[in-house]
This record gives structure tokens, C-alpha cells and sequence, in this order.
């Protein structure tokens, strides 16, 4: 029996991206995060007596050089090579980008494939196969490059792809499952797509997603993927790396006839919540949806409901509210009366979607925001587009606020 490790897109020191870094001490434990990752990565190799580790792609995020970075990376890289583990690696193309992995004297237990590609016997009728990027882009497929593989063997090929196309990444070294399929190899360890996805078991086709999620768009817990080879046939299982969980969570308030009832149900299910995590640390966005009668009450007080649940998640020792949104409707009526504050409500969203009122308030918001440094600027307005789509969310959030806190101090 052999056991291999297969992990990719690990992006050290990629920087995590939340809201809920604004805390000091969750800021120290999330900076280090993806090096935690790679360190369980590196455990689990050690636990499970593993033959080999393999990367597929993108150990590095990108072009900054770190010391830091090296020195790490190298003493991780040592533990397995004082247990005599091998870790085979294929650049992918952030670490194209990166000097370190041009300048960084790796430990001799680490074999890096080039861009012409070719093989490694790990161990009897063990083969391992790979091909790096040769650059930033790989327009083209990468398949050529692959030595057949050898006969009466097991044989495991490493690409970095984005395959036919995966929304939010890049298109690098395209390729369709069924050429994988076809190639004639028995498992193909890939990386590029940040999400865990087996696109096929016989053979093995796996992307198993980067091990440390940066931000909400990455959530859930992150894995790398444990091959067991006995007899020549592959089992495979997850085994968990994250040290960070993002987690979107949705709350129907709709049976809440109090303040009371409504802090029991969040301190209820914030607890399931970070019973259920999978990672040390979760950091959660969530929303509040539902018919209740504390509408009013709740969006006049979002600000204090806000600070509970914060302290509520931080009270479970593991969860940090990132954002909270509401997404609450009126209390249900009966009858056809129609109070002043509803006629208040008409003319505002009558006016909001009036031309000349979001002209006028795109150009003071603009004006507002010229104070921000540039880069600040960028991130919060990007295109005309999102300048628009800011101010008009700010003239809903606006009436939205007045109308709270008029129903809420009369209903």
C-alpha cells in the first residue's frame, strides 16, 4: 500500500479578504492563515506516512519576494524530507510570476517538472508525470507535452488548467475531461480552480480546490485529497487543511414576536453554527430574512442589533461576524388601510428612481468621495457602473432608515 498526498493552489501569504479584520486579534490569526494550511498539509503528510506530496500549481500568489515566505516554505519542506517523503511540484501561473521560485535552493527532496514536461519513478510501477507552465499564460493545451504512460504501471499526472473554462478564474492550458479520460493515466492531480470538483473516478480526474478559502466567494471548509494505491487500484478521501472557514448563513426571523425570542433563535443557531465548523476559525456573513413584526424595530436598531450579534458569534469563541444584512419584509396586514407613513413611503420610492434626483445625489457622493486616497476609491467605485448602483443602494438604504424609525417608534 502507498499513500499520496495531492494539494494545490495553496497561494502563500495570498491575503485574506474580510470585513472582520478590522479586529486585532482575528487579523493575526487570518494573516497566517494559508501558511496554516500548508503546515496541516504537511502534518497530514507526516500522520499518514505518505510517500509523496504533490502540487499542482500556485504555491506562491504572486510576484512579491519574501524572506519570510522562503524560510518557511524551506523548513516546512525539510520536516517532510526528514521522513524521507517526496514532493513533486508544477508551477502554475502565479508562481510564474514569483521570483522565489526562480531564486529559492529547494531541499532535495522536492522535484519541480519543467515547462517540457516529464516523469519521476516514485516508487516500483509508480510513476509520477508533470509539466509546469513556462510563463505567465499557457494559452494553449499542455497535453502534447506528456510522455505516454508506462506500461504495466500506475501512473499520475499533474496539470495545472482551468479545463474547459470555470467562472471567476482565467483560462490556462484548456483542456476537456474526456482528453483526460483518454490519456491513458490513472490519476490526474490538477490544480488552477479553487473549488474541490471530481470530475471523474475511473480514471481519477481531481481538483481539490485551494486549502485555505481567501474570502466569502471561496466559503466552506478546504481540503486536500489523500490517494491510498493498493494492488494498483486508487481510493481517495478528503482530509481537511483550513485553518479559516468563510460561511454565508441565513436566519428566517418570521416566528420572532419578540427581542427576546429573536436573540434565543441567533444565539441558537450561531452555536450549531460554530458546532458544525470545520475549521479553527469561522467568519460569517449573515443575513436576517422573513416576515416578522419586529420589522420596523429591528432596522431602526440595525446598529445595536448589529453589536449583539457580533458579540454573540465572538461569544461562541470561534465565530467573527463579517457582515450582517437584512432582508426582512413588512409584517403581513389585513385590510385596506393605508397609513401616512405608507404614503411617505410611496413619494420616496417614487423619487429615488426619479433621473434628475440620481444625478444629483451620483454627483454629491462623488464629491464625498474625492477625500478618499485613489486606491481607496478604486476598490469602492471600479466603473461608472458601480457608482451608479452605490448611489441608488444609498438612496434606498436612506428611506428604508427614515421609514424604520418612523414605524418603529409607532408600531
Amino acid at each position: 500500500m502507498t499513500k499520496i498526498l495531492h494539494t494545490a493552489d495553496v497561494h502563500l501569504d495570498s491575503p485574506l479578504k474580510s470585513l472582520a479584520l478590522k479586529d486585532e486579534g482575528l487579523r493575526t490569526r487570518v494573516m497566517a492563515a494559508t501558511r496554516t494550511a500548508f503546515t496541516r498539509i504537511v502534518d497530514t503528510a507526516l500522520s499518514e506516512q505518505v510517500a509523496a506530496l504533490l502540487i499542482a500549481g500556485d504555491l506562491f500568489d504572486g510576484a512579491e519576494r519574501s524572506a519570510r515566505t522562503a524560510a518557511f516554505l524551506t523548513g516546512e519542506l525539510d520536516r517532510l524530507r526528514a521522513a524521507n517523503i517526496r514532493v513533486y511540484y508544477i508551477k502554475g501561473n502565479h508562481d510564474a510570476d514569483n521570483p522565489i521560485t526562480g531564486e529559492l535552493s529547494l531541499p532535495d527532496n522536492v522535484h519541480v517538472f519543467t515547462g517540457h514536461g516529464g516523469k519521476d519513478e516514485l516508487a516500483s510501477d509508480l510513476w509520477i508525470h508533470g509539466v509546469s507552465f513556462s510563463g505567465r499564460h499557457a494559452p494553449d493545451s499542455l497535453l502534447p507535452k506528456f510522455a505516454p504512460p508506462v506500461e504495466g504501471a500506475v501512473n499520475i499526472a499533474m496539470l495545472h488548467t482551468s479545463l474547459a473554462g470555470s467562472e471567476g478564474h482565467d483560462t490556462y492550458a484548456p483542456c476537456s475531461v474526456a482528453e483526460l479520460t483518454a490519456a491513458g493515466f490513472d490519476y490526474w492531480a490538477l490544480g488552477h480552480v479553487h473549488k474541490r470538483q471530481v470530475h471523474a473516478q475511473s480514471p481519477w480526474v481531481i481538483m481539490p480546490g485551494c486549502p485555505q478559502g481567501r474570502d466569502i466567494g471561496e466559503a466552506g471548509p478546504r481540503s486536500a485529497s489523500l490517494l491510498t494505491i493498493t494492488d494498483g487500484q486508487i481510493q481517495v478521501e478528503e482530509v481537511p487543511t483550513s485553518a479559516v472557514e468563510f460561511t454565508a448563513l441565513e436566519i428566517d426571523v418570521t416566528d420572532c414576536a419578540s427581542a427576546d425570542a429573536l436573540r434565543d433563535l441567533l444565539r441558537a443557531r450561531l452555536r450549531d453554527t460554530a458546532q458544525s465548523l470545520t475549521s479553527d476559525t469561522g467568519i460569517l456573513r449573515l443575513t436576517l430574512t422573513g416576515h416578522t413584526d419586529l420589522h420596523w424595530q429591528i432596522l431602526r436598531d440595525r446598529d445595536v442589533w448589529q453589536e449583539t450579534i457580533d458579540k454573540t458569534a465572538q461569544d461562541t469563541g470561534v465565530l467573527w461576524l463579517e457582515k450582517l444584512s437584512f432582508d426582512l419584509k413588512a409584517p403581513r396586514t389585513s385590510g385596506p388601510s393605508v397609513s401616512a407613513t405608507d404614503t411617505l413611503a410611496d413619494l420616496m420610492a417614487q423619487i429615488t428612481t426619479e433621473p434628475g434626483f440620481a444625478d444629483a445625489l451620483h454627483a454629491d457622493m462623488r464629491a464625498l468621495l474625492e477625500d478618499l486616497p485613489v486606491a481607496r476609491r478604486a476598490v469602492l467605485l471600479p466603473d461608472e457602473d458601480a457608482a451608479r448602483a452605490l448611489a441608488t443602494d444609498l438612496a434606498r438604504n436612506g428611506a428604508a432608515g427614515m421609514l424604520a424609525r418612523m414605524k418603529g417608534a409607532t408600531d
